[in-house]
């Protein structure tokens, strides 16, 4: 063992029994660097990521290897789930040194932890012109050994660079209107796949925010074939094998333009994000007369957050990671099936529908390359072939039975199809699963605790809010120290928010630490943990009216502006201003895979702002809104998140206050109804804790009434749900 066997994470864990002498990062490391005046060599992924362990295999597991990096550097292992300000620091150099990023992600540093080389992976031979990693290894020695003061004349240089590419400040005078929504939305609509859906090419990230921006666009401007292309693109993924057909879920990516063959690994942010997703196409075909199409999409929200409930949760309620691609050394190996295999396993008659319906072949349709000795005739499940709803069949009738009882029914195509998933759902829990990445983090938890509290009262499903309660509990418990005077912790660092309405007065913030797994939490704190927990804070909150929910709303938000805001120029900083391991502080300002967490940041606070009356949230929203003002104009395609925010910002939102007795079942029906109509830019509310003081002024004679208001201009209240969807629509 290394001394990685001491560390919490998955990833790092994985590394432990490696003949190379990784360091976590830590102070350890790079004082060791800096006595023995040796090289960083810093390696960055990920417990799930399949190219992570390949080169692990080829490189990091061979002897040779490990005591030549031994010997010429100090090697440091980090976890990029864990650490994501590190690796937006040296990604972000990656990325513009070479003109593309990943991981594994390589990068070569000098004791003060300044970058000087990188690239992603890299083989144990010479490919394509390339060197092997072990050659690159022995150039970047002999540099060292022999040209050291152009490496770190050059790394300064490099330093001097990323700082300019990573400063952020406002432009001035860049408008913010409805026709940066209209140039993004067409934007997208371009890039629009009519055939397969999605918006780009192979490979294919679902990268919910896009569609969800496009949704809203197209709610915004009327655009009803922007609407029918994101309900197109749902359509095809849950068809897709990209989604797991027994078992729910998503994995990360399609490595094709038809969403059919995944690269495996299932992620706990890209679930959180398509259970929204999903929601909003219920709703949006819903509001359009499409029943059948609403329901399919309903289902497949479910199917998610059923997914994460069986296979990601913690006992005490915390959401794991991640889960892994490879399981048994092979890619996908968990996820595929032989023609044969099936064959034996279902009845003639299920194989039949089966084979049909998911496109079974002998020669399979997936190869998993990355092998030595690919597995033979691997066939990814995806819907090939749709089966009519079972209402729209006829059943087949089969001759009377010999002693003269008559025609028998025989079971049509859906009931076989069922009952061949039941058998092969109960064969694949045979199998060997792919590792689970159990570490639970403030930022992902955020945003699947958003999915359930909001897909409770979408659903009406109380299941998903005892979740979202008890995720909440745990991360509390787990994560979260709250101040003095406010539940009796001690407040560990020196955070504190201007008092509400008292100028000069402080009080002390809260802090949210980002990562517990094993009974242990780190001591590291991010933007993205605190801007996605109040997202998903929030969604709990306008999903139940608990006046509570609402207090820890405020809390995280004035945590979240003590410790990160930039009252200078705007925008929140990734990381804390003590973090004294980092080179550069930064502001993550894309939204990829993961929505960055400026962008989460500003239309959470839009939102708490518009439910509690606070300009001290609102204000920093604002600013960080004008900060991407031109890179909103410019790059739509990498702030989709953002776009969000702003076509919030840019109308007075809807307010639902709904006034009266919380235990009475008028009450929950009104507040179903609230949310039962897709329109992304509306909040909901009570009349009592620490909203606006308009909606307190709201009252009724009745067990329960719904107002719809803006600003302080009101429709008739209403005790009738029906009504209600009607005054929302």
């Amino acid at each position: 063992m290394n001394r990685l066997a001491r560390e919490k994470s998955p990833y790092l864990l994985q590394h432990a029994h490696n003949p190379v002498d990784w360091h976590a990062w830590n102070d350890e490391a790079f004082a060791k660097a800096r006595t023995e005046d040796k090289p960083i060599f810093l390696s960055i992924g990920y417990a799930t990521c399949h190219w992570c362990h390949v080169m692990e295999r080829e490189s990091f597991e061979d002897e040779k290897t490990g005591t030549y990096l031994n010997e010429h550097f100090v090697s440091i292992k980090v976890d990029r789930e864990e650490r994501p300000d590190v690796d937006k620091i040296y990604m972000t150099f990656v990325q513009s040194t070479t003109g593309g990023g990943g991981w594994p992600l390589n990068v070569w540093l000098t004791p003060e932890r300044k970058p000087f080389f990188g690239g992603t992976y890299f083989p144990p031979d010479t490919r394509h012109g390339r060197p092997s990693f072990r050659q690159l290894l022995e150039q970047i020695a002999g540099l060292w050994r022999e040209r050291r003061l152009e490496i770190t004349a050059s790394a300064d240089e490099l330093h001097a660079r990323l700082e300019l590419i990573t400063a952020r400040e406002a432009k001035e005078n860049t408008p913010l209107t409805p026709q940066t929504l209209r140039r993004a939305a067409e934007q997208f609509k371009e890039a629009y796949d009519a055939t397969n859906g999605g918006f780009g090419r192979a490979p294919k990230f679902p990268q919910p925010s896009i569609p969800a921006l496009v949704l809203r666009a197209a709610k915004r401007l009327g655009d009803e074939a922007a609407a029918k292309m994101v309900l197109h693109t749902c359509d095809k993924m849950a068809a897709g094998g990209i989604h797991d057909q027994l078992g729910g879920g998503f994995a990360r990516y399609a490595v094709d333009a038809e969403w059919r063959v995944p690269h495996f690994e299932k992620m706990l942010y890209d679930n959180a994000q398509l259970a929204q997703l999903y929601l909003d196409a219920h709703l949006m075909a819903k509001a359009e007369g499409g029943e059948q199409q609403a329901e399919a999409h309903a289902a497949t929200a479910r199917d998610i957050l059923d997914y994460g409930l069986r296979d990601l949760t913690h006992a005490d309620g915390g959401f794991f990671s991640a889960e892994d691609a490879d399981s048994e050394g092979h890619e996908g190996k968990f996820y595929c099936w032989t023609h044969e295999e099936l064959a034996k396993l279902l009845t003639p008659e299920e194989f039949i529908v089966t084979a049909q319906h998911f496109g079974i072949t002998k020669e399979g349709n997936f190869v998993d390359h990355s092998h030595p000795t690919p597995l033979a005739g691997q066939n990814v499940l995806s819907v090939v072939n749709p089966l009519p709803p079972a209402r729209d069949r006829q059943f087949r009738r089969a001759p009377a039975g010999p002693a003269g009882e008559g025609e028998t029914t025989e079971p049509d195509d859906q009931s076989l199809l069922a009952a061949a998933k039941a058998k092969m759902s109960a064969a694949r829990a045979k199998r060997i699963r792919p590792l689970l990445d159990d570490k639970i983090l403030a930022s992902w938890n955020g945003l699947m605790l958003g999915a359930y509290a909001r897909a409770s009262a979408v659903l009406g499903e109380e299941r998903y809010r005892a979740a979202a309660e008890k995720n909440l509990a745990f991360i509390r418990e787990k994560l979260w120290e709250a101040p003095q005077g406010r539940a009796g912790s001690p407040l560990p660092a020196a955070a504190s928010q201007p008092d509400d309405g008292a100028h000069g007065v402080t009080r002390p913030t809260g802090t949210l630490f980002h990562r517990w797994r094993d009974g242990e939490r780190d001591q590291v704190q991010l933007l993205e943990g605190h801007a996605f927990l109040l997202d998903g804070v929030i969604h709990l909150y306008e999903a139940t009216l608990e006046p509570k929910h609402l207090d820890f709303a405020v809390e995280l938000a004035e945590a979240m502006i003590a410790t990160f805001y930039d009252p200078a120029n705007g925008g929140f900083w990734q990381s804390p201003a003590g973090a004294t391991d980092l080179i550069l502080r930064v502001k993550d300002d894309y939204d990829g895979a993961e929505p960055g967490g400026n962008s989460v940041a500003t239309l959470a606070l839009l939102k708490l702002a518009a439910i509690t009356g606070r300009e001290d949230f609102r204000e920093p929203a604002e600013a960080t809104l004008q900060l991407g003002a031109h890179r909103l104009q410019s790059q739509p395609a990498g702030m989709a998140y953002m776009l969000q925010a702003l076509d919030f910002w840019l109308d007075e939102p809807r307010r639902v206050v709904i006034a009266g007795n919380p235990n009475t079942p008028i009450f929950h029906e009104l507040l179903r109804a609230a949310h039962s109509v897709y329109q992304p830019n509306k909040i909901v509310l009570g009349n009592t804790g620490a909203v606006e003081s308009f909606a307190k002024t709201l009252a009724t004679k009745n067990e329960a009434t719904a107002y719809v208001c803006t600003g302080t201009a009101c429709q008739p209240p209403t005790s009738e749900p029906e009504v209600l969807r009607q005054e929302l629509s």
